[in-house]
């Protein structure tokens, strides 16, 4: 993608974007991978999963956590752009379509509120580019287009492999337990 030059507020505006909205995707990464943040790590989120048909847990809480702190963790640097924000679609889109349809918008009614919010600042930076502020910017690093392409296509195959695998869960959500009514982990992220 080419670089392009930004107004010196379009970039602090497209830096706080990045660190906002990458560094708290990382951060629900890293309650499912190590348990941070007052996380359930692999263990609990992998039971979780599978109360949602999504099994092995175990594999899906290492997808899920892997997705959203690498994904994240691109987009909060703005290190090999975009392929960060375009990655942060695989989780966001299997979570909303697990654990959020079929409800209400906020995400006070356990809706896909959160989700939305996440895909539409992948789609900001995605589209944007990560401003003068980035690892990209400092390296002089521009992905080829061809890794783009790949990693767009890496990432629908696996929401479609997410979605095709997934079994019917055994109860609905609320029945699920403890686990699927804690606020971090209906949230989906």
């Amino acid at each position: 993608m080419a670089k392009e030059s930004h107004a010196p507020t379009a970039d602090l505006g497209l830096l706080a974007l990045r660190l906002v909205a990458g560094g708290l995707m990382a951060g629900h990464g890293a309650q499912k991978l190590f348990g941070a943040f007052g996380g359930y790590g692999v263990e609990g989120t992998g039971g979780w999963l599978e109360s949602m048909g999504l099994k092995p847990g175990k594999t899906w809480a290492y997808l899920a956590g892997g997705g959203e702190f690498g994904s994240g963790l691109l987009t909060a640097l703005g290190f090999l752009h975009p392929l960060g924000p375009i990655s942060m679609f695989g989780p966001m889109i299997m979570a909303w379509a697990t654990v959020h349809a079929g409800k209400p918008i906020w995400t006070t009614s356990g809706g896909g509120e959160l989700p939305l919010l996440y895909l539409a600042a992948a789609t900001a930076t995605g589209l944007t580019g990560p401003g003068s502020y980035s690892l990209d910017e400092a390296l002089d690093i521009e992905v080829p287009m061809p890794l783009v392409l790949l990693t767009l296509a890496g990432v629908a195959a696996g929401i479609g492999a997410g979605l095709s695998m997934r079994e019917t869960p055994p109860a609905s959500q609320e029945e699920a337990g403890d686990a699927g009514t804690d606020t971090e982990l209906a949230s989906g992220t």
